[in-house]
């Protein structure tokens, strides 16, 4: 199978084959070093990164169901769209963003999720939040040494109170602690003895593959999905804002006209294209 690992915020710039990262004003405006370090922050960080992490997992399932349906390889993905919500819940129990917020969200999930297929198999690894904590406390990175148990514990219950009770219902669901998913046989012996007859996936046919795949092929329109005419000072900008964003992105370097028609990054032969 295809491992493809999880999305970050940066997402975007791997479909578009960026060479080196673009600055944040064109990957969704937030910063998840901020989030760790200042979640409450006044300029509605928390929210515009969750919002913008569920486009980035969007974006990654159809380039998963993408491959599959085009190639026939199974993907393993490190959560999902589907998944996502355990984080929305975990920062409006935590305070870090308001209801209005909540409401945007599920909406904008509510019309299009719903035109993706669930996964086939689910398989959560079981850890208590504490031994998350001691991890993060471990890692490289500073701003993931001060994560809060609090909200690492609404993440947990989450999974287990909305998560797993809802996917279980249209995908075959595996539920191991952290020392059974180390024996890799026993996990493919479980697998294996699955009979995969959940959800939608048994319904379909070639016809309905064939748009599926047809739809996921369009990141624009998988993207267009959600935006939704809603004022939210989290994520809206105003028109001189975004005017001036959008001529300073094509400003840069291969950005001005279609990829294969830039000649200030080398294109040649544009005229006859």
């Amino acid at each position: 199978m295809l491992y493809m690992p999880e999305a970050d915020t940066f997402y975007l710039d791997k479909i578009n084959g960026e060479k080196q990262q673009l600055s944040v004003d064109y990957n969704g405006m937030c910063s998840l070093e901020k989030f760790y370090t200042d979640p409450k922050a006044a300029d509605g960080n928390s929210y515009r990164l969750q919002h913008w992490m569920y486009i980035m997992r969007l974006l990654q399932y159809s380039d998963a169901i993408e491959h599959m349906l085009t190639t026939g390889q199974g993907v393993i993905l490190e959560r999902s769209p589907f998944s996502d919500m355990v984080f929305l819940e975990a920062m409006f129990k935590q305070g870090y963003i308001r209801k209005e917020c909540v409401d945007h969200y599920n909406e904008i999930k509510h019309i299009s999720i719903c035109e993706f297929l669930p996964p086939h198999l689910v398989i959560y690894i079981d850890q208590p939040a504490e031994e998350v904590q001691k991890k993060l406390k471990q890692s490289s990175k500073p701003y993931l040494h001060n994560v809060p148990l609090a909200y690492l514990k609404s993440i947990e219950d989450s999974y287990k109170k909305s998560y797993l009770p809802s996917v279980s219902e249209s995908s075959e669901l595996l539920a191991y602690d952290v020392a059974q998913a180390q024996d890799i046989e026993k996990v493919a012996e479980d697998i294996e003895y699955l009979s995969f007859q959940k959800g939608p996936w048994v319904e379909q046919d070639d016809v309905t593959y064939h748009h599926m795949r047809m739809f996921v092929e369009d990141k624009r329109g998988v993207a267009a999905l959600t935006q939704i005419p809603r004022f939210l000072p989290e994520i809206t900008i105003g028109a001189h804002e975004y005017d001036e964003k959008y001529y300073a992105y094509k400003s840069l370097p291969g950005k001005k006209y279609a990829p294969g028609y830039n000649t200030d990054i080398g294109d040649k032969n544009v005229l006859f294209k």
